[in-house]
């Protein structure tokens, strides 16, 4: 028996198993139904308190991660704006400098340019100046040279008409020597020019070129840029009655043979130029036959003075003549010089003024070669540094132009593009969206 207290009036009576179990039943149905239900509106009331607050602290932790992501891109915009900043500004500062220094190049290229040509300018007058001194020196000396000389032509007056006389009797050897010519056939002189040439002057040998020297040219000569050597056919030197040589001559003789078929007398010029400055002759002379039509050296004597110097070209009938004419003229200008040495010892020494004015010449050209070598080095140099300074310049024009591009780009950056790809953060700003809305 179980004993049981009333709740109303506090009486207790005993009750057995099963009426206990009875009235328990009761209360515990009706009881434990509100309880549980109380207690179920209790927890579901928690469980939705605790919903809010997980959701408030997701939504702020996203927000927090959201405004963090946000400060870090605007610090990231804010850290390449100043790079980009500095590094044009740099970049404007280089290429300002860059062109200072091209600019100062340019200044120090016109000043180098003026400078030379001030220094040219100056030795230019500083040598006019010495040569008018000189030109009044050499008037005074002239003006006394002039009477020397007038006397010296009056007391060889009759010299001269005694070699007028001598000239004479040449011509009239020419004269014979043109019959001589006359009476021979092309074909005998084209055949034996070089012996006839031998000939003619042996005949004249003895009462005309006592002293002269005429023979073959048999030593070959080869020059620096040449292979094989070259000799010419004949050399003539004459001599005064001391053994001093006043005349050279190198002869060339070229007959109609059938090696110089279709060849002209030109053709054969520069060898004989050549061959002339090789055996140290003062004079060269080609004998030919060669372009019978050519009036040029038919009618007399061939004169080159616009390509060759000291060149003659005769026929073979104006051998003697023009080897006459050449050792006439030699022997008036050793006389000459002879009695110019003469006034020259008693005046003015006239070589050491001309050797003095050639080493000035002399001294001054290299001068200015010199000056012009280093000015051109000069000038090439700032040259080769404009250009070197002007790739970098392309350089960093290049540098600034990326740079704007990648500010362009940085510009163009949106939440968008840095959440493509990213489903994660891309909900995170939606939420931050629809929050804010």
């Amino acid at each position: 028996m179980n004993e049981v207290q009333c709740p109303q009036c506090k009486s207790i009576f005993e009750m057995d198993a099963a009426g206990y179990a009875e009235i328990v039943n009761q209360i515990k149905s009706e009881e434990f139904e509100n309880e549980l239900k109380n207690r179920i509106n209790e927890a579901s009331k928690s469980h939705q308190i605790q919903l809010e607050l997980t959701k408030k602290e997701a939504i702020s932790e996203k927000e927090k991660e959201v405004s963090s992501l946000l400060n870090q891109i605007s610090n990231h915009e804010r850290e390449i704006e100043f790079a980009k900043k500095e590094s044009i500004e740099a970049i404007q500062k280089e290429i300002f400098d860059k062109d200072k220094q091209i600019e100062r190049l340019k200044n120090e290229r016109k000043a180098a340019v003026a400078e030379t040509d001030i220094a040219v300018l100056k030795a230019k007058a500083d040598l006019e100046k010495e040569i008018i001194e000189l030109n009044n020196n050499i008037k005074n000396a002239d003006t006394e040279k002039d009477l020397q000389i007038q006397s010296l032509k009056n007391t060889h007056r009759t010299e001269v008409q005694a070699k007028d006389e001598i000239i004479r009797i040449k011509d009239d050897e020419i004269e014979r020597v043109k019959d001589m010519k006359a009476k021979m056939s092309v074909k005998e002189i084209g055949e034996k020019l070089e012996l006839w040439c031998e000939n003619q002057f042996n005949i004249l040998r003895p009462s005309a070129f006592q002293y002269a020297y005429f023979e073959k040219d048999n030593e070959s000569v080869k020059g620096v840029d040449e292979e094989h050597g070259t000799k010419g056919d004949y050399i003539f030197r004459d001599f005064d009655s001391n053994g001093v040589e006043f005349i050279s001559i190198m002869f060339e003789m070229k007959d109609k043979m059938e090696e110089t078929k279709g060849k002209t007398n030109e053709s054969h010029l520069d060898k004989l130029d050549k061959d002339r400055k090789k055996k140290n002759c003062e004079y060269a002379v080609l004998v030919s036959m060669l372009e019978p039509e050519n009036e040029l050296f038919n009618s007399g004597i061939g004169y080159i003075p616009h390509k060759y110097d000291k060149m003659y070209v005769v026929r073979p009938h104006n051998f003697i003549p023009i080897l006459s004419l050449i050792r006439n003229e030699a022997r008036k200008s050793l006389e000459m010089r002879q009695e110019l040495a003469i006034i020259r010892s008693q005046n003015i020494d006239y070589e050491n003024f001309e050797n003095k004015l050639l080493d000035f010449q002399e001294g001054f050209g290299k001068n200015v070669i010199s000056a012009r070598t280093n000015f051109d080095k000069a000038i090439k140099h700032i040259d080769e540094t404009i250009v070197k300074l002007e790739k970098v310049k392309q350089h960093l024009t290049t540098s600034d132009n990326q740079l704007r591009l990648a500010n362009n780009k940085t510009q163009d950056l949106s939440i968008k593009k840095l959440t493509r790809g990213n489903p994660t953060m891309k909900a995170k700003f939606d939420e931050l969206g629809n929050k804010n809305e």
